[in-house]
């Protein structure tokens, strides 16, 4: 499979057996994480070439682009990829809601432990 994406990043990535690395979004200035995702090599390659957050999305087996219909963008000011090469955290602006639940983040909702 080839793909454009830089080999020299290409090669850092450890992805899951079916070919994903997780994505996480944050938002820039307050470090609010908004979502968990998956991208493969191609959804990395369009990120980082368009600042638009790419996904792709397991269940339809297909890339998204966060708001391309629902309006609720994330602009890609910073994609930084962690020490063990197994996940990607993405700093963005976002518009609107993060989850696709309506919710500010992924993280509104359920609380299991509160802070002290």
């Amino acid at each position: 499979m080839s793909s454009p994406l830089d080999p020299a990043v290409a090669q850092r990535l450890k992805r899951t057996p079916d070919g994903l690395v997780c994505a996480v979004a944050q938002q820039r200035g307050t470090g609010e994480v908004l979502m968990v995702a998956w991208m493969d090599d191609e959804a990395l390659h369009r990120t980082l070439t368009t600042r638009r957050a790419t996904y792709y999305s397991r269940s339809r087996q297909q890339l998204w682009v966060k708001g391309e219909t629902s309006g609720h963008t994330q602009h890609v000011h910073e994609v930084r990829l962690d020490c063990d090469g197994d996940t990607v955290l993405l700093t963005v602006d976002q518009v609107g809601a993060a989850c696709h639940t309506g919710d500010r983040t992924c993280f509104d909702a359920t609380v299991l432990l509160a802070e002290a």
